[in-house]
């Protein structure tokens, strides 16, 4: 807190001063003295003390440890964060709403926060501001603000090399807590890690189909699926779902927030399976031998193919000194998800946002789906407008589809990975149109204004995106299960 006796400044600071000032009220209160009587004990004017009490004027240092003694407490108890009592609470909160943006863009009058607002008057001023940033926030939750949230988000991935030295840390104190440093983690050694952080584990078979996983906070148990068939590492699912608990998420605020908690713990469960020491000296030991691939740190740690290119990018950046892209693209040709810090030029809407975009049919992570070898990565060099990049792929299937999985770096790293002698090779001059986007001109000659196709819209397109504070799940349906649990 800023005790410059300036009754102007930040949102924080202001926020601080009207929990103050209530904080100051009860106390005056509990102690049966008027505004007249502290203000004689502080040589301070009773209109200066209604400001302070009111959170529209900070004290300096000196009044504040004089308003202190005077209601016998000490200065840390004036600026504790816990409200006093539940009115209290409620008066923040509305002198909170009333100076916040939203209530101003209403253009409403303030209503005066004192001891003569009834309670159920304030309790429903407060529940109807309440109500009006949860509609608000639904009906920011379009297509087009979820896809403006996941560029911000790419490129704050992409400035930070996606790495993510505060997470990794964490990650290393719960390791070396239940002392595993190195190898794939079992599962018995992430159970171990659920007890080290006071959870207990529930399997059952009837989880909310819209969930992984639920944690029950209140009581410390986390459920997971029974289901023996599952695209998701069990492991992987109940490391992300302490990942909530040990990065301090709370609920939500909006669709970035929402997006870069589910980056965090994914990135968390990863720094788990995958040790950032013991991966970086793996990956490091490969470079030296010129035999970096993405497929032997998937079997050297036991995980999928996709944690494991995910887990290069953390790291390759920072600790091998080269920039990389990944990119996930279902076999239509639509880009799944991606990174870069290596100028690839993916491409994007208006907005920057790349998801749903259709990848260069030469690329290699659209020509791996044309190999027959499913067994062995394939490995391709791209002639693109930005520059040569050599990539290595995969495909692997799920319930939605196949999807290709890939890695790639700019021509100057290759050098360090096996495959680097691989004599495929393509040129892409995306985004030009005349580079896979328009059809040859043979078969346009032919076919031009003879062919109609149906297009297989899917329902999703026209679609809303999934309100709540978790998009998409369903909270009446996770608190029955919680009820349920309880017996």
């Amino acid at each position: 807190m800023n005790f410059s006796g300036n009754g102007a400044g930040s949102e924080d600071t202001e926020l601080d001063a009207i929990a103050l000032g209530r904080r100051i009220r009860f106390l005056r209160k509990s102690k049966q003295l008027t505004l007249d009587d502290v203000s004689t004990l502080v040589d301070t004017a009773p209109s200066q003390l209604s400001l302070i009490e009111n959170g529209k004027r900070e004290p300096k240092l000196s009044l504040l440890k004089s308003l202190a003694g005077a209601l016998g407490v000490g200065v840390d108890d004036l600026l504790g964060t816990e409200p006093p009592s539940r009115r209290a609470a409620l008066e923040i909160e509305l002198e909170r709403a009333q100076r916040g943006p939203l209530y101003e863009s209403l253009g409403l009058p303030t209503v005066r926060v004192g001891t003569r607002l009834p309670m159920d008057v304030l309790e429903s001023l407060v529940g109807l501001q309440h109500e009006l940033e949860r509609r608000l926030n639904e009906q920011a939750a379009t297509p087009e603000e979820a896809r403006r949230a996941n560029t911000a988000l790419r490129h704050e991935m992409r400035q930070r090399n996606n790495y993510y030295k505060d997470i990794e840390q964490e990650a290393t104190k719960v390791l070396t807590a239940v002392g595993h440093d190195s190898g794939p983690l079992s599962h018995h050694r992430a159970a171990d890690i659920a007890e080290h952080l006071g959870f207990s584990l529930r399997f059952v078979g009837n989880l909310p189909h819209s969930t992984r996983s639920v944690t029950d906070q209140k009581n410390k148990r986390i459920y997971l699926t029974q289901a023996n068939r599952s695209e998701h590492d069990p492991r992987s699912v109940l490391l992300q779902a302490l990942g909530h608990h040990v990065l301090g998420h709370k609920t939500p605020t909006d669709y970035f927030d929402f997006l870069s908690q589910r980056v965090a713990t994914n990135y968390f469960a990863a720094a788990l399976m995958m040790p950032e020491k013991s991966t970086v000296e793996y990956l490091q030991r490969a470079k030296n031998n010129r035999e970096l691939a993405v497929e032997d740190l998937r079997d050297a740690f036991a995980v999928s193919y996709e944690s494991a290119a995910h887990r290069f990018t953390n790291l390759a950046t920072e600790h091998l000194g080269m920039t990389c892209h990944f990119q996930k693209v279902h076999e239509s040709g639509i880009l799944h998800k991606a990174y870069e810090n290596d100028r690839v030029n993916f491409p994007a809407d208006h907005t920057g946002a790349i998801e749903g975009q259709s990848i260069c049919r030469y690329w290699t992570s659209r020509v791996v789906f044309e190999q027959m070898d499913k067994f062995r990565s394939f490995e391709q060099y791209t002639d693109t407008v930005n520059g040569t990049f050599w990539c290595t792929a995969r495909t692997e299937r799920h319930s939605s589809g196949l999807y290709s999985l890939s890695i790639g770096v700019p021509f100057e790293h290759v050098k360090w990975f096996r495959g680097r002698d691989t004599k495929e090779r393509c040129q892409s001059t995306c985004p030009d149109e005349n580079c896979c986007r328009r059809p040859p001109a043979d078969l346009s000659n032919q076919w031009f204004g003879n062919a109609w196709p149906a297009m297989r819209a899917n329902t999703h397109l026209l679609a809303a995106m999934p309100t709540g504070a978790f998009p998409g799940v369903d909270e009446t349906e996770v608190y029955r299960f919680l009820q349920k649990q309880m017996g």
